[in-house]
């Protein structure tokens, strides 16, 4: 029997309470998520930054500028989609976070996941990659690649940080939206088209014409 789904509210206050990893300690406060709660897209960065830690939601500042600038070209808009981060707390100096934190803090966002059921789950960089599809392929080969994590369809794209330090990414970056918006609005049409099969009546059988004989 299927495990029910936990309300996000209810696992935000798990996010909140959680003093698993040494991060607690250095928190302003924990960055659970932000968006649609019945996203079709679920955007899962790395960890959260300096400003994410103040201001307690992922995505904020210049990174978080781009990342609406790049959805605006898929069609998309913050409110449309659910965006979250492998690790809820920063770590320090904005370091990489480190096995130990990923294995303590992920249960969480397979439960956002499992709660929220996106048809597309956007990974953002290497460590949401790696995460997700259990792989240790990185970004730079996998980024806008369509591929599988059980019912999820999964698109990589480099971190919108990494364009912001390096100008040669955000041709691909762009390139890879452009393609998620292709993707969502192929879906769209494979659904409509499915609709349409299940709602038109059957045609009905044509009675059969006597063929004459030819003698």
């Amino acid at each position: 029997m299927p495990k029910p789904h936990i309300p996000l509210e209810d696992i935000r206050a798990q996010v909140e309470a959680c003093r698993k990893c040494p991060l607690a300690d250095g928190r302003t406060q924990t960055v659970f998520g932000v968006g649609n709660p019945s996203a079709r897209v679920l955007i899962v960065g790395e960890a959260p930054g300096k400003n994410e830690d103040l201001q307690g939601e992922p995505f904020v500042g210049k990174a978080g500028q781009y990342l609406n600038e790049l959805l605006a070209i898929a069609g998309l808009a913050r409110e449309d989609v659910f965006i979250a981060n492998v690790l809820k707390c920063r770590p320090p100096g904005n370091r990489d976070p480190r096995p130990e934190e990923i294995e303590l803090c992920t249960p969480y966002l397979r439960e956002q996941t499992r709660t929220i059921d996106p048809e597309f789950i956007v990974t953002l960089g290497n460590f949401s990659t790696k995460f997700i599809l259990k792989t240790e392929i990185g970004i730079t080969r996998l980024h806008g690649t369509l591929q599988r994590a059980g019912k999820f369809k999964v698109f990589p794209i480099f971190h919108p940080a990494a364009a912001i330090y390096d100008g040669s990414k955000r041709e691909a970056l762009e390139n890879d939206f452009a393609t998620l918006g292709e993707l969502l609005r192929a879906s769209d049409a494979e659904k409509a088209a499915s609709a349409a099969q299940v709602d038109s009546p059957a045609t009905p059988a044509q009675p059969a014409v006597e063929q004459p004989h030819l003698l």
